[in-house]
């Protein structure tokens, strides 16, 4: 027990794993070890605020909770690999860190489009240095920008380029209609308009062929070839779970690293999964192992991980029930607020107007199996209070069947 905990991975995730862990009861070693040079940070504002100028890069940094003021940070250094038989991981330079316990806390990246064209002019938004090197491209005089993916981080950045003053913004998916897998067709197509509204053009139904341009990109090939000019792309088309470093073990990596309804990891009480690199049951509804990539999810997570860890180590029990966490999220575009509680997606065959009108401020519920299992507010705050006042109907309701 002396060689502690290894928390793999320093973002946000990381950090409230092992404030959770002292939180606890754990008062031994911890060591994060994270590939960034930087202290967790807040990653929502990368693609509004702070891409917007609005907010410094260093208003970002999460300010840690006293408990973890003794815990040791290894930055600037990532997992490698791990032997989950011996426990030990290993770090990129060779060295091995033996521990009692490990917290996979790896998170995502950007998944980039493998297609033939130049590099340069090509952006992602996940990390600061990410964020830093595309507000420059964006602020340059007669910015032409093409965001490829319509989801969350593309509908953000398209809404903070039109205000940033580019000359051209339009949006590339494959899908016919925006953040349509979260919101379903009603609100996908609400937002739609209001975007258009705003000066974004949207091309979808086609997915990106190639690039073109000599060092930089200048345009950008369409699946039935026509090209839309572009100084700056913007690639917002998913996330890889980073997971290589598990290989080996035996574990399920297909999406992310399953867990049990503790957030246990490979039938391994020692090994806990937190954030959304975790594909966990969430009993709250049907029990079907997901990822679930939001802002909630890293304190959730830590706080039943750290419970169940923590319990594995003292040779205690820790009574828990089943993870059920009620997931939230949030978007900030142009002048309005996408606001959810629960989960719309599971619900989105069934959606109803339960507030307001889709011209205004609405609130859309997201039934399966005939209950609530979510809300979505689209528009101003009197949409955000009407969402957050189903909140508690929410959390009443039973579990799904499987």
């Amino acid at each position: 027990m002396s060689a502690g905990i290894v928390v793999a991975g320093a973002s946000m995730a990381g950090l409230r794993a092992a404030e959770q862990l002292r939180a606890a009861g754990w008062d031994g070693p911890i060591t994060l070890v994270g590939d960034e040079a930087h202290m967790p940070y807040n990653r929502p504002p990368l693609s509004k605020e702070v891409l917007a100028g609005k907010a410094p890069f260093a208003s970002l940094a999460f300010r840690p909770r006293p408990g973890v003021a003794d815990v040791q940070w290894r930055l600037g250094t990532r997992v490698a690999a791990a032997d989950l038989g011996r426990r030990v991981v290993a770090l990129d330079g060779g060295e091995e860190l033996p521990y009692a316990a490990l917290v996979v806390a790896t998170g995502m990246r950007p998944r980039r489009l493998r297609c033939p064209g130049p590099l340069a002019g090509r952006h992602t938004v996940r990390t600061i240095d990410d964020a830093q090197g595309l507000r420059e491209a964006l602020t340059r005089p007669g910015a032409r920008v093409v965001v490829v993916g319509a989801g969350f981080i593309g509908c953000e950045v398209a809404a903070t380029a039109v205000a940033l003053g580019a000359a051209e913004v339009t949006v590339v998916d494959p899908l016919p209609l925006p953040m349509v897998a979260p919101l379903g067709e009603l609100l996908a197509g609400a937002l739609l308009q209001r975007h258009r509204e705003r000066g974004v053009r949207f091309v979808l139904g086609t997915g990106v062929a190639g690039f073109e341009g000599g060092s930089r990109v200048s345009g950008v090939v369409l699946g039935d070839g026509t090209v839309l000019p572009a100084d700056v792309v913007v690639e917002s088309v998913g996330s890889l779970a980073n997971t290589e470093w598990l290989e080996g073990n035996g574990l399920d990596l297909t999406d992310g690293v399953l867990t049990d309804e503790h957030l246990r990891v490979g039938g391994r009480p020692e090994v806990v999964a937190v954030g959304d690199v975790a594909r966990f049951p969430n009993a709250r509804y049907d029990g079907v192992p997901r990822r679930v990539e939001h802002w909630s999810i890293p304190t959730d997570t830590a706080k039943h991980a750290a419970k169940a860890l923590v319990a594995h180590l003292t040779g205690t029990d820790a009574d828990l029930p089943p993870f059920a966490p009620l997931p939230t999220f949030w978007s900030d575009q142009h002048d309005f607020r996408i606001q959810s509680f629960g989960a719309p997606a599971l619900g989105k065959d069934d959606v109803r107007v339960l507030e307001g009108d889709l011209e205004g401020d609405v609130l859309a519920g997201y039934h399966a199996g005939g209950r609530l299992v979510g809300v979505v507010a689209l528009g101003g705050r009197a949409a955000a209070a009407a969402a957050a006042r189903h909140r508690a109907a929410l959390l009443r309701q039973p579990a799904l069947t499987a």
